[in-house]
């Protein structure tokens, strides 16, 4: 289903900016017996993203109201909710006086995922796309997903449920489609600094904001593959899939996935995540 500007649609201007620029910002939300989990913090994101691209907007009692409409009776779902500048004529330059931002809202199936994701964990792909550096746009999820895109399209084995991204200078960042976090033998998650490329997710803040509940320590900083290497655990987290313990990077393995199990527990004990 989709909703544009509040309207049942099948098709958008071919002028809008989000498509001939990527002038625009996404979120991608879990959708659980009609309620968007986490829905207050997607959506503080987002007017975020709008005031760092100087957007001109702000309804937010709007919005609620298409999610409200566009998630009923749904029971299991994602929700992608974009917004554009607006339709305006060529050019960079937003030069029209009555540009309006664009709201497109979408719900699709929930995905597959292979069925021992969890109990296993899962097999990492070691990416040769490379993500640039530009604060302006860290941390946002603007629709500029070319580097993802890229980095995606680099395996077809159905076995590989996410890709490792590293920046210009060999950081280890996130993954195509999620943050991660090593955990080191004592007891401390560590996750890269997002300041100059990458995601800020969602999850991955809850965590950081709440991992004394579980009785670690957090820290973000820069990591290298040496770092990922030298951990007793690694997860991936979004979302939509919630939390990915992972298995084997390229020939590294990991051989346990405890704390990440144990992670993902207090996640959806606090609705941050869906339930398998």
């Amino acid at each position: 289903m989709f909703l544009l500007n509040g309207q049942s649609a099948d098709s958008i201007d071919l002028l809008d900016r989000g498509l001939h620029y990527g002038d625009g910002l996404f979120e991608t939300i879990a959708v659980i017996n009609e309620q968007p989990l986490c829905l207050d913090k997607h959506l503080q994101r987002l007017l975020s993203g709008c005031e760092r691209l100087k957007f001109d907007f702000d309804d937010i009692e709007i919005l609620q109201s298409e999610i409200n409409s566009i998630c009923k009776d749904t029971d299991r779902a994602v929700l992608k909710i974009i917004v554009t500048s607006g339709t305006g004529g060529r050019g960079y330059k937003r030069n029209c006086s009555d540009l309006k931002p664009t709201r497109l809202l979408a719900t699709y199936p929930w995905p597959q995922y292979p069925d021992n994701y969890l109990s296993q964990g899962i097999q990492v792909h070691l990416c040769s796309s490379r993500l640039g550096h530009n604060p302006g746009l860290a941390g946002i999820k603007h629709l500029n997903r070319l580097e993802q895109v890229l980095a995606r399209n680099e395996w077809d084995d159905t076995n590989t449920m996410e890709g490792l991204m590293l920046d210009i200078d060999d950081n280890i960042i996130e993954g195509t489609m999620s943050n991660l976090f090593i955990i080191l033998p004592d007891k401390k998650l560590v996750t890269p600094d997002v300041s100059l490329c990458g995601i800020a997710g969602i999850v991955r803040q809850y965590i950081i904001d709440n991992c004394a509940e579980l009785a670690y320590t957090s820290d973000v900083k820069k990591i290298s593959l040496e770092d990922v290497y030298a951990a007793s655990e690694m997860f991936f987290c979004n979302s939509v899939a919630g939390i990915m313990p992972v298995r084997q990077l390229s020939n590294h393995k990991f051989p346990a996935q405890l704390a990440a199990n144990k992670i993902r527990q207090f996640l959806i004990s606090r609705a941050v995540i869906a339930p398998s």
